[in-house]
Parts: C-alpha cells; sequence; structure tokens
C-alpha cells in the first residue's frame, strides 16, 4: 500500500467533530508530530471518522504523536470552507501532513466545486509541508447508479492535485459483493450506518499506516457493535478498493 508521507509509529490521538487544537498549543499540531486534519461536511462527522481514524492508527505502532482534527459543518461544501476563512487560517497554522477534503457526493453539478476548490486549497496545504488528500463518499440510497460518477470526480480532484485518493466509496461497493444485505446506509438513506462509516476509516487507515487491513483483528470493529464476521468482510473490501484505487502522490 502507499506509505502515508511520516511513517506512522504512535501514539496520542486528539479527535472532535469540530475545530479543535492541541492542548497547551493553540496553534495546532507540532512539525514533530504526525497531524491529519478533516475538513469536510456531516459525511465526516456522522459517527465520528476522525475519532475511528484516531483509533485504529493508535495501533499501528508506539513512538510518534498522532494528531487528529477536523472541521466538518453541517451542508458545507469545500467553497463554503474556502469562504468562512477559518478553515484556510487552521490549514496555516498547524504542521499538517495531510489534509483530507469531502463535500458532497459530486457526481455531477458538484464536481466544478470539487475540482475548483480543492486546487485552490492545495497551494495552502503544501505551503504547510503537507498532501492534501480527497475523501470519496457515496451517493443518496436512491442514486446508487451515480457510484462511478462520485468516484471519477473525486479521483480526479486527487489527481488534480497530487493528493491521495480514499475510495471508500469504492469499499461500500466492494462489501456489497460479498454481503448485499450489508446496512451501510443510515436511516435517512445518505448519512453513513456506523459500519459505514467504519469502513471508510478503514480505507483512510490502510493508506496513511501502511498496513494491510485485512490483517486487523475484530478488536477494533468490536468497539463499534461490529461482529467478527462483518469485520473480516469490512477489512477485505477496504483493502480491495485501496488495490484498485488508492492514489500515491507522485512528491
Amino acid at each position: 500500500m502507499p506509505a502515508g508521507p511520516r511513517l506512522i509509529s504512535g501514539l496520542f490521538l486528539l479527535a472532535s467533530l469540530g475545530l479543535t487544537t492541541c492542548a497547551g498549543d493553540a496553534g495546532g499540531p507540532a512539525e514533530e508530530d504526525f497531524a491529519v486534519l478533516f475538513i469536510g461536511n456531516s459525511l465526516t462527522y456522522t459517527n465520528d471518522l476522525p475519532g475511528m481514524v484516531s483509533d485504529l492508527l493508535q495501533a499501528a505502532s508506539d513512538h510518534d504523536r498522532v494528531v487528529v482534527e477536523s472541521i466538518a459543518e453541517p451542508n458545507y461544501g469545500l467553497e463554503d470552507h474556502w469562504e468562512d476563512g477559518g478553515t484556510r487560517d487552521r490549514i496555516r497554522r498547524g504542521a499538517w501532513d495531510v489534509v483530507i477534503f469531502q463535500q458532497g457526493p459530486s457526481a455531477t453539478e458538484g464536481r466544478p466545486s470539487l475540482l475548483d476548490y480543492s486546487a485552490r486549497f492545495a497551494p495552502l496545504v503544501r505551503e504547510g509541508g503537507g498532501v492534501p488528500a480527497l475523501y470519496m463518499v457515496w451517493p443518496d440510497e436512491s442514486r446508487t447508479f451515480d457510484f462511478a460518477g462520485v468516484r471519477e470526480s473525486y479521483l480526479a480532484a486527487a489527481t488534480g492535485v497530487d493528493g491521495y485518493f480514499f475510495p471508500a466509496g469504492v469499499a461500500w461497493q466492494e462489501a456489497w459483493k460479498a454481503d448485499a444485505s450489508l446496512s451501510l446506509y443510515g436511516p435517512d438513506g445518505f448519512h453513513p450506518s456506523v459500519a459505514g462509516t467504519y469502513l471508510a476509516a478503514i480505507v483512510i487507515y490502510e493508506q496513511l499506516s501502511s498496513r494491510n487491513a485485512i490483517t486487523l483483528g475484530a478488536a477494533p470493529a468490536a468497539r463499534y457493535g461490529i461482529t467478527e464476521n462483518e469485520s473480516t468482510l469490512l477489512h477485505a473490501a477496504a483493502h480491495e478498493a485501496n488495490v484498485r484505487y488508492a492514489r500515491e502522490p507522485a512528491e
């Protein structure tokens, strides 16, 4: 699997649904930290995706501090984050290794905005020594025919900024190939279930840690009420999605 921008080795983690700062450091993570910033909306904060990624990275090793933070607001696109101004300031004030961008499915009408604003944010990320990344989500349950369009939009954005591509939506499809009864959507048919969020977290974890998700035991998933059989299936689906579509930056 593609390596993260710095080998992950261990463990202090900070995650939240909103803007956070490291204790005692209003400026954010330090240069020696492995730091990840999520920028998105309810598809990021539902079930606390950043927190799940933190939990997973916590088992990756035992040396460097890891900080995970999130700026996620309901109904926000990347344009809203750009216009807000606070998101840009947060990128500038932190020594982020990876900044992960997400907005709506963006299969069609949202694609120009996704491409435009990810390209605007990318130089800010690189100025601080970080790498931009795109977290592919999924369409509304009534528009499952749009999965390919969502993938194409996010992959194009990742390619455009020479960033990581986290194909969570593809992993959902891989999981359904193994078990079509899996409930990855939540009750509203758009936001993820806990299992859907966990699967997205595994996709991200595998790329950032350079560890094969298939080797994960049942314990991480059990924390979220996911059975051993389900976790085995989800780990395999995440791995297959990354094998097919993970994108490693050229730099």
